[in-house]
């Protein structure tokens, strides 16, 4: 038997659905994202897929009823693990990882109306001086 719905996820619920994903910085090419609630809505699980070179990923995220922060569970078909943090409040979606020798932090904006998210990745190699690593543009597929 599936657990219940987590309610903490409930604040997740305008990313559910199917995304076409744009990096301008490598050309044309397309990615897809799949937002979908996993095992009847315990977590919430984020696939993509990618042309190459881009790695295909998959994401786990379900929170602490504690906090407010996330916790994201990260593997990508280059078979990189990485955990990092989330937090969404309806509007700024952003996600950060604290790791020696390599900082992320990405930061997305959704739409009024809900159908894009305009985002950027950034790093850190020496975890103090931040560097633009790209963007990417979330289009929302009509359901």
């Amino acid at each position: 038997m599936s657990p219940p719905p987590n309610p903490t996820l409930e604040p997740l619920k305008p990313l559910i659905g199917e995304w076409t994903i744009e990096v301008p910085q490598f050309g044309e090419g397309q990615a897809r994202a799949t937002f979908e609630w996993h095992d009847g809505g315990a977590f919430l699980r984020i696939r993509t897929e990618a042309p190459a070179p881009v790695p295909s990923s998959t994401q786990l995220i379900s929170r602490d009823d504690s906090t407010d922060v996330y916790t994201v569970l990260y593997y990508d078909s280059r078979g990189v693990s990485r955990v990092y943090e989330m937090s969404f409040d309806g509007e700024v979606w952003q996600l950060w990882r604290n790791a020696p020798g390599f900082d992320q932090r990405f930061s997305g904006t959704l739409s009024d109306d809900g159908r894009t998210i305009h985002a950027a990745w950034e790093k850190s190699l020496d975890n103090a001086t931040w560097e633009h690593d790209f963007d990417l543009i979330y289009t929302k597929s009509p359901a």
